[in-house]
């Protein structure tokens, strides 16, 4: 007798499993446990084949009838389908490993060794924002040009710069698809010109004393996240790259040696640096400290203390201060610090370049390690802090020219 869909509902779980047969090889295997199978069992070629159609309810009686049947028409037309549903899972998995996502998961994977860590973090983090939403789970070999250019026109947007960045990104992304035989082209390839350029200027940044002043108290007044807060208030004190910055750990700093030493995959040059720390920022991270002390970074993510804030969070700040990009932006503290300790607090060039992480390098053209002229750039940094508390406090600050 056939199965009917009442009693497939109501059989119940034994002692031991058993089967209720529905004819033609399909037949329902109830488990002690309660879970309830649809099998399909045939003969070709002389043996045995054994298929699973999935679990009642989830796969009902006609859903199971259906696939039986389907099956017995690839028995009658030569076909075992059991290596069909072999072959099918095997074509499922080299499709799944050819999506763009997975493609540039595995490209990502191989290359991040060559980067510096926060460049791999930076880049894959774009892509995840950017790309794979959009295009992520397609067919890397079926994404044309105008696909890819869309995509690209949703940054640009935003931001021209990333775009381009993202542009060669996925055009490393494609190669590398073409290598692995998972495309035949590159489509960026065809994107030339499809973005405007790059202007390529200058970071905005004060280097007038005078007008200094009134971003240093406006940082103060800060009404968003303290952690945020902290990074602007330390971006101008030292004067580090953005990146290094949002990127420091905890494990990094010793607030009582008041150093702060920064890895060498982490810096532009791929030199070690250390980063003395004067008597303002210490206390600025001790005051931050107890908020995200138990997170691997100082200023983690307000999402996940697993990760580091935005790029743009100071940018983001400053602007929402009211300056525009045009008068200051996180990275311009470093070009404010470099002018004004050398124009107007008189300290030596080389010292300051080696403060700001340049390639500076000896009499010998050797390049000066992680603690070279440490005493010097201890004493410029604590200078540095207290000119700018004087500037930010409204005392006239005399620019005394120093000459260490």
């Amino acid at each position: 007798m056939l199965l009917t869909d009442k009693a497939v509902k109501a059989a119940k779980p034994a002692d031991k499993q058993y089967k209720l047969s529905d004819g033609k090889g399909l037949y329902l295997l109830v488990l002690p446990t309660g879970g309830k199978y649809w099998h399909f069992r045939s003969k070709v070629g002389g043996k045995d084949n054994l298929l699973s159609f999935g679990t009642y309810p989830e796969i009902s009686l006609a859903d199971a009838r259906e696939k039986r049947d389907a099956a017995r028409k690839q028995i009658a037309n030569g076909f075992n389908p059991f290596e069909v549903r072999k072959a099918q899972k095997a074509a499922k998995v080299e499709a799944d490993a050819s999506t763009f996502e997975a493609v540039t998961l595995e490209w990502h994977q191989k290359f991040k060794g060559q980067w510096s860590a926060n460049h791999a973090e930076r880049l894959l983090h774009r892509l995840e924002l950017d790309i794979f939403p959009f295009i992520g789970n397609r067919p890397i070999a079926e994404i044309k040009a105008p696909e890819l250019l869309a995509v690209l026109r949703r940054v640009e947007a935003r931001t021209l710069e990333t775009a381009h960045r993202l542009k060669i990104a996925c055009g490393q992304v494609f190669r590398y698809a073409v290598a692995t035989g998972r495309a035949d082209r590159d489509p960026v390839a065809d994107l030339k010109g499809a973005l405007p350029p790059v202007k390529n200027n200058h970071f905005s940044a004060p280097t007038d004393p005078k007008d200094v002043a009134p971003i240093l108290r406006s940082i103060d007044t800060f009404q968003g996240s303290f952690v945020v807060k902290c990074a602007m208030q330390l971006a101008p004190i030292l004067f580090v790259r953005p990146g290094e910055l949002r990127h420091a750990k905890w494990s990094e700093i010793d607030l009582e040696a008041a150093e702060w030493s920064i890895p060498a995959d982490k810096m532009k040059m791929k030199q070690p640096h250390l980063v003395p720390l004067p008597r303002q920022a210490v206390d600025i991270l001790k005051t931050l400290h107890p908020l995200t002390g138990h997170s691997m970074y100082v200023f983690p993510c307000h999402r996940s203390p697993l990760r580091c804030m935005s790029e743009n969070a100071v940018n983001a700040g400053l602007r929402r201060l009211g300056f525009e990009k045009s008068e200051i932006t996180g990275h311009g503290f470093r070009a404010m610090a470099r002018t004004i300790l050398d124009e107007v607090l008189g300290f030596r060039p080389d010292i300051i370049e080696h403060q700001l992480a340049h390639a500076v390098k000896d009499p010998l053209g050797r390049a000066y390690n992680r603690t070279s002229h440490l005493a010097d750039r201890r004493k410029m940094m604590q200078h540095w802090s207290d000119y700018l508390e004087g500037l930010k406090s409204g005392a006239k600050v005399i620019p005394m020219r120093q000459t260490s």
